[in-house]
């Protein structure tokens, strides 16, 4: 008796059903991988703008704060003049001439408003005396033999140096420590050997 077709399973239909069943399971991994890139993006993105952030508000502090670098930089020009005026006058002058002394109490009271004024932007005076040598904010001028201090130790301040922030706006000269010279009294004495005795014969 021949098959009823009725009663045949249909190719097709099961063919449906298997790809049915596995149809949510490939849905669900792309979707996952989509939203693992999504994700993705999104922290790279919001890095970036954390970086940009960071980066602008550090372009901002640094123009507020070495704008003024230029202008500092002559006005240490000011101050030079007025620390020379001031030391070229000697106390015992100012003590017995009243106009002078003065003259000079104004041009001291002059230097410290402007000594004010730049530290009000920042600018330090650096005065590195018996501190090591640091050729990033020292300028060595020239050696002096001392056993006083070690090698390599600021001996004298020939003018004072100035940062503004972190950066230099003028090196400090200095004078460095070295070594002295081992002096002819220190050199070994070299003592002649005793002749042997000559044995009697």
């Amino acid at each position: 008796m021949a098959d009823d077709p009725a009663t045949m399973p249909n190719p097709d239909a099961t063919a449906d059903s298997s790809a049915e069943d596995t149809a949510p399971d490939e849905r669900v991994a792309t979707l996952a991988a989509e939203v693992s890139e999504l994700k993705d993006k999104l922290l790279r993105t919001l890095a970036e703008q954390e970086n940009l952030r960071r980066r602008t508000e550090r372009e901002v502090s640094d123009s507020r704060q070495y704008a003024v670098t230029s202008f500092a930089r002559e006005m240490l020009i000011v101050a030079d003049n007025l620390r020379r005026a001031i030391q070229a006058v000697p106390p015992e002058a100012r003590a017995t001439d009243p106009a002078l002394s003065t003259l000079m109490d104004g041009v001291d009271a002059t230097e410290r408003g402007l000594e004010q004024t730049l530290t009000k932007f920042g600018v330090r005076q650096i005065s590195p005396k018996g501190q090591k040598f640091d050729p990033g904010f020292h300028q060595a001028m020239y050696e002096v033999e001392t056993a006083d201090s070690p090698p390599g130790t600021v001996t004298d301040v020939i003018q004072a140096g100035y940062v503004i922030g972190e950066r230099v706006l003028r090196p400090a000269l200095v004078a460095l420590a070295k070594a002295p010279r081992p002096s002819a009294d220190d050199s070994p004495v070299e003592t002649a050997e005793p002749a042997d005795a000559k044995t009697e014969t």
